[in-house]
């Protein structure tokens, strides 16, 4: 096949791409299918060790950097550039793993976020937080059960809002940070894309996990990065400290909010949902 003939095929496969149906509200058929209920250990099993291996991240950090401990220095540890990249690689291997399953959300504001554009129904949603809450929640007691008193001395790896920053701008930053998140996953699992770039479907982990990184990156020094509730939420359990409680609602409003908005810009700005269905409506008036 010539170079002309790949550019004429794919041009034809996005003009002639049509927007797969959205899902229904309310799929009461879906939970007799043991493709659902995979689907949901799948998101379990990803979040436990997601929390898992990033929680272990931060715990083996503080103590290698602990002032108080003979023998470490602030030098000594990943960093949190190594934090980063625990959050973001362990994301980048896990929705890579389970993509095909469940859709790789390991996230309930990714699932909120899905659940506006109408790419998955209310009771998938809904089971799916409910999973990674659960997922999170086990993956934190695991850390805890192997390393108890590394795990209470230096925080639990739970969310708190930093000295020096209001509330405000913890939530600002959780809302921005939550926003590149969700806005990468759309865009990387655009199927009006995929359809024209065949490669992108193997590439998509990639950018979301990168995504993760850089909004760590950013926002560590300020909440500790949440920007996932289930994560916030399975540390604040086990932990369980005034501060992390204290500050959860930040961790919840943000990610839901700025999942929200990230929705609404790609379905309704980027890809003009709203002007498509008037036009249909127009033309079938």
């Amino acid at each position: 096949m010539g170079k002309d003939e790949v550019v004429e095929q794919g041009e034809y496969s996005a003009k002639d791409y049509h927007d797969p149906p959205p899902a229904p509200l309310i799929d009461a058929e879906e939970i007799c299918k043991w493709s659902f209920y995979r689907a949901l250990i799948a998101e379990f099993i990803a979040t436990l060790l997601f929390l898992y291996v990033t929680v272990l991240t931060v715990i083996g950090y503080k103590s290698l950097t602990d002032p108080n401990k003979p023998g470490t220095s602030e030098c000594d540890g990943v960093g949190i550039l190594g934090i980063a990249w625990a959050f973001g690689g362990m994301i980048f291997i896990l929705v890579y793993c389970t993509a095909g399953i469940s859709g790789g959300h390991i996230n309930p504001a990714v699932t909120f976020g899905l659940f506006l554009a109408r790419k998955v129904s209310f009771i998938r949603a809904f089971m799916y937080m409910v999973a990674q809450c659960l997922g999170a929640i086990c993956g934190v007691g695991l850390v805890k059960a192997f390393q108890k008193s590394y795990y209470v001395r230096y925080g639990g790896g739970a969310n708190e809002l930093s000295p020096g920053y209001n509330k405000g701008t913890g939530l600002g930053a959780e809302i921005i940070g939550t926003f590149v998140l969700v806005y990468t996953v759309f865009s990387a699992t655009d199927p009006k894309r995929n359809a024209r770039d065949s490669h992108v479907p193997v590439l998509a982990p990639l950018p979301i996990g990168f995504a993760v990184f850089m909004v760590h990156l950013a926002t560590i020094p300020i909440t500790g990065t949440g920007i996932n509730p289930a994560r916030s939420l399975g540390a604040a359990v086990i932990y369980n400290k005034e501060k992390a409680w204290d500050d959860q609602w930040i961790f919840w409003v943000g990610p839901f909010v700025g999942a929200a908005i990230a929705a609404f810009y790609h379905q309704y700005i980027l890809r003009a949902a709203a002007i498509k269905a008037l036009g249909s409506f127009r033309s079938n008036a």
